[in-house]
């Protein structure tokens, strides 16, 4: 399986709303699977995560608020259904996500569901050793919740295959 090069977005800390965000980018592979079935789809995603060591944790949809994890990386592979999701908290950028595609969320950069679909689901898989707290974003906690954004050690390998380091360069 060919995976494709992955689109990125950076996100800068929003004070305003209290989301640490990161200066490592959102990677968003599209059309990763291309299966017919979404048991399949999910399937193949919850073993490619796994090989790549990143232990699949959950399948469920996109919370409709925004939060984030300050002490885990993330990574969703939609398998059913699509949605317009909001990045990098409240004031972020919406992207479309569609079934097929994977998300990797650095740890802190905030993320909900604006609409999607009824069918809508994902797999949701974390780094070992890195366990998410649900966030939002609280003004007065930013500095603590940048300090452990800071503190999540990047894996070496990529949810899809391959180093993750080339892709996870902070923004100059």
């Amino acid at each position: 399986m060919s995976i494709p090069q992955p689109e990125t977005l950076t996100f800068d800390s929003d004070e305003k709303s209290g989301y640490p965000n990161s200066p490592l980018p959102v990677l968003i592979y599209r059309k990763v699977l291309d299966l017919s079935s979404a048991e399949a789809r999910a399937d193949t995603f919850e073993n490619m995560f796994k090989q790549h060591g990143w232990p699949p944790a959950w399948r469920y949809y996109l919370y409709d608020f925004d939060h984030f994890h300050s002490t885990a990386h993330e990574a969703l592979g939609i398998f059913q259904g699509q949605a317009r999701a909001r990045l990098g908290g409240p004031n972020g950028q919406e992207v479309m996500l569609y079934a097929g595609d994977i998300l990797v969320l650095p740890a802190g950069v905030g993320h909900a569901c604006v609409e999607a679909d009824d069918d809508f689901c994902m797999v949701g898989a974390y780094p070992p050793g890195q366990n998410p707290e649900n966030e939002r974003g609280d003004p007065a906690e930013l500095s603590a919740a940048q300090a452990r954004v800071a503190s999540v050690t990047v894996p070496e390998t990529a949810p899809v295959g391959g180093p993750l380091q080339p892709q996870w360069k902070p923004s100059s």
